[in-house]
């Protein structure tokens, strides 16, 4: 095997025709003989090359809907054969197979197609056969093959060519080969996830995840740590779909944190008004309503301003000049939200280290998916946590009932609560987050700690008592005694809600009935590891 080797001849059957006639053209003036299939030899044909058909080379027609045109020596043997080994080539010479120096292939849609919506069979329709076998074909011979199956790699292929007067190097045909059986790893993983799904197997033998390079990152949470972002595919809203208009690449931190603050804010309708998050190491350190995003920002800054100082903060409305303005009183690293209009793009075009990212929605919260964790020797894989309450699923367990205020309050720290790390804490009031607890061992540990910082913003707002009197309080798991409660309770909580089930629930049921406190139960826990 030599490093450079020449192409004469291209096979191409692309499903996705981008650049198709540019690269076929710029091939053809090079003299390569061009080979191919269907639609796409019909398309070079109108644009006026010269193609030869797969079948000219197989002898066998297109057949049985186009399921069976590749698959034959005649095709696979030009991929395969070891151009340096003399019984390879007298075979070939023999039974009168040419050589295949490039593959030019992209698969049947299955992705989008399942994306769309399709039934079964038409999703089984769109299974790539024949592609994937050609492509792992001439991946394997990249000692001699070409194979290219990403429009983006068009490009660089013909400046391969242009630099080795048509031929290519041995290195340059490596990379080819790990971009393709990568391609080929996705889309089977595309296929057994979507399988698994509609046999509704939630845990199938084996579970394969694959991802697109979105961009490698400076580092990953520390220097010293290299990093990348993946895309899975999917279109939904997120720091993964969204533009960024300004400031420099976000790291990994920015986009982990990103994804906190956009997922917690999507979890308020923007028709029932503005709502804002700030999130500071993936928790929350103020999430709250207002009449407007402006005021929305504010009541959530007002939380804990101390943490929000260099912060993520996700709005689930488009942006507006005046929110921009008041965001932009102190460094923040991260805006998303779902549009911006051109006076906040304005305001923050001054803020050079400022990244805004928009969106073309917020994200369902009541959307499927998988989470991932990895851990040594292997990975964890659960639902995402979709789960949510409503007013009517609530079980009042003491001697008070809620009032509608405190209900609606109730309801709000609940659905924060779900995004703070456990021991999760949350005291809300008027719509607002007034204290955050997150990440300790002891419940109690967190419920002490959300109410020190509302009376250290109390001190620094000039208020004369913590926020927390009179606020409600969220935890994330049930209180397994009834000191984490008492201790919301000495900070002002007037009502409680957390899921139950404790084996002590009596208990803590008879300390909010001695302290005058209205509890609720909503029988699901939100424990955010």
């Amino acid at each position: 095997m030599t490093d450079l080797h020449p192409v004469r001849r291209a096979l191409l059957s692309v499903s996705d025709k981008t650049g198709l006639i540019d690269l076929a053209k710029a091939l053809a003036a090079r003299g390569i003989e061009l080979v191919s299939t269907g639609g796409t030899a019909k398309a070079m044909r109108e644009a006026g090359l010269t193609v030869r058909d797969v079948a000219e080379l197989t002898g066998f027609p297109e057949m049985m809907d186009g399921r069976v045109k590749t698959l034959h020596p005649a095709v696979h043997g030009g991929l395969l054969a070891l151009r340096d080994n003399a019984e390879h080539t007298g075979a070939m010479a023999e039974h009168g197979i040419a050589e295949i120096d490039l593959l030019v292939v992209n698969l049947y849609p299955f992705e989008a197609t399942v994306a769309k919506g399709a039934d079964y069979s038409e999703a089984i329709e769109n299974i790539d056969i024949g592609g994937p076998a050609m492509i792992r074909a001439a991946a394997k011979n990249h000692g001699f093959v070409n194979v290219v199956v990403d429009t983006e790699d068009y490009q660089p292929l013909l400046d391969e060519l242009a630099a080795h007067d048509g031929a290519t190097s041995y290195a340059f045909r490596q990379r080819l080969a790990l971009n393709a059986y990568a391609r080929t790893g996705a889309y089977d993983a595309a296929v057994s996830s979507w399988m698994a799904k509609a046999l509704n197997e939630p845990a199938p033998r084996r579970r394969v995840v694959a991802g697109t390079l979105a961009q490698t990152l400076r580092y990953g949470e520390n220097p010293h740590q290299a990093a990348a972002f993946y895309t899975d595919g999917t279109s939904r809203s997120g720091v993964a779909t969204a533009e960024q208009h300004q400031g420099k690449e976000l790291s990994y931190n920015n986009i982990n944190d990103t994804d906190a603050a956009f997922e917690l804010v999507s979890e308020f309708a923007p028709g029932d008004g503005a709502a804002c998050a700030i999130i500071k190491h993936a928790n929350p350190c103020g999430v709250a309503r207002g009449a407007t995003l402006e005021e929305a920002y504010r009541r959530a800054f007002d939380c804990d301003r101390t943490s929000a100082f260099g912060g993520i903060i996700a709005l689930n409305q488009p942006l507006d000049g005046p929110t921009a303005e008041a965001i932009a009183e102190i460094f923040t690293e991260v805006v998303i939200a779902p549009g911006a209009d051109e006076a906040a793009r304005q305001v923050f075009a001054a803020k050079k280290n400022l990244r805004l990212l928009t969106t073309d929605g917020l994200s369902d919260p009541a959307a499927g998916g998988l989470t991932l964790r990895q851990v040594s020797g292997g990975f964890l894989v659960q639902d995402r946590d979709n789960g949510r309450v409503g007013e009517w699923e609530l079980k009042t367990v003491t001697k008070r009932e809620p009032t509608k205020d405190e209900l609606r309050d109730l309801l709000f720290a609940w659905t924060v609560a779900k995004h703070v790390k456990s021991n999760a804490i949350v005291y809300v009031k008027d719509g607002a987050t007034v204290g955050v607890g997150a990440g300790q061992m002891s419940r109690v540990d967190s419920t002490r700690i959300a109410a020190r910082k509302s009376q250290d913003m109390a001190e620094v707002l000039g208020l004369p008592a913590p926020l927390t009197q009179g606020a409600v309080v969220a935890s994330d798991a049930f209180f397994p005694f009834p000191d984490g409660l008492l201790t919301a309770a000495e900070a002002g909580a007037t009502a409680v809600i957390q899921p139950g089930g404790s084996m002590r629930d009596d208990k803590v049921i008879e300390a909010a009935d001695a302290a005058g406190l209205a509890m609720v139960f909503t029988g699901m826990r939100h424990f955010r590891h």
